[in-house]
């Protein structure tokens, strides 16, 4: 599938979801991709995979052209946000903002081009654009990357929560937005109670964004939050209990288990 849909569009700034992949597709996990418009200047959330990067771009093209974006942001280090990171430094001159605690990682995926990462401390930064405009990047440490970073945008008050939110949708199902938040829970509940590390971590991140006037959430996998569903999915994901909570209620090594080469 290749949608495109606008979040936020008002005295020349933007934000829109450039794309959705299919499950499945290129035999991965289905990511979001985004972008940031502000007077003629852009900037990439998570640009994804190698395989998605031709609808990206072909979206993204719609808004600015390559020299315009003025700097892509990596919410962590995973493959479907870092995969096609090396052709993207092909196309674009700009700095990539990802953990400081990456940067010895990343160019593991061949990537050439070191002198472009920019490292962003643990308790994160704002990042100041041209055209007077700015990105906030804020810390979400554990949820579920060790050095995971989320983007709030001030302007269209949407914050990209990278994996926190994300859902594991059934194949077929196409909603770009939750507006059913009871509805959704069976999506969220066993990536969250799998992938993030913890309660205590959720709830240091909750106190975090408390202030944030958000209209949006927009995580990395599967639909967009909104209206009522916001609030909801926060007050659902404070009293969550996930990782390293749920340890004591994991079953113990079973060497029956096998795996048989031939």
């Amino acid at each position: 599938m290749n949608l495109a849909t606008n979040l936020y569009n008002r005295s020349g700034h933007s934000f829109d979801l450039l794309n959705i992949s299919e499950p499945g597709e290129k035999n991965g996990i289905p990511s979001n991709q985004y972008l940031v418009c502000h007077q003629g200047k852009g900037v990439l959330l998570d640009p994804g995979g190698f395989g998605v990067m031709p609808k990206v771009l072909v979206n993204m093209l719609r808004h600015v052209q390559p020299d315009q974006i003025s700097a892509i942001i990596l919410s962590h280090q995973d493959p479907d946000i870092v995969g096609g990171l090396s052709t993207w430094l092909e196309l674009v001159d700009t700095p990539v903002f990802v953990s400081q605690i990456w940067l010895r990682f990343l160019p593991h995926y061949g990537i050439s081009r070191c002198d472009a990462f920019v490292g962003v401390p643990d308790e994160g930064m704002t990042l100041h654009l041209p055209g007077n405009w700015k990105l906030l990047l804020l810390p979400a440490h554990f949820l579920h990357s060790e050095g995971q970073i989320n983007v709030y945008d001030p302007i269209s008050k949407v914050l990209f929560t990278g994996d926190i939110g994300a859902a594991l949708m059934p194949e077929g199902n196409r909603s770009v937005f939750v507006d059913d938040f009871p509805g959704h829970i069976p999506y969220v509940e066993g990536f969250h109670k799998r992938y993030m590390c913890g309660n205590k971590a959720i709830r240091t991140w909750l106190s975090a964004i408390k202030d944030l006037e958000i209209d949006y959430i927009a995580p990395q996998h599967g639909p967009i939050y909104r209206g009522s569903a916001v609030k909801q999915f926060l007050n659902w994901l404070s009293e969550i209990r996930c990782g390293i909570d749920l340890l004591d209620e994991t079953k113990p090594f079973n060497g029956d288990n096998c795996y048989t080469l031939t």
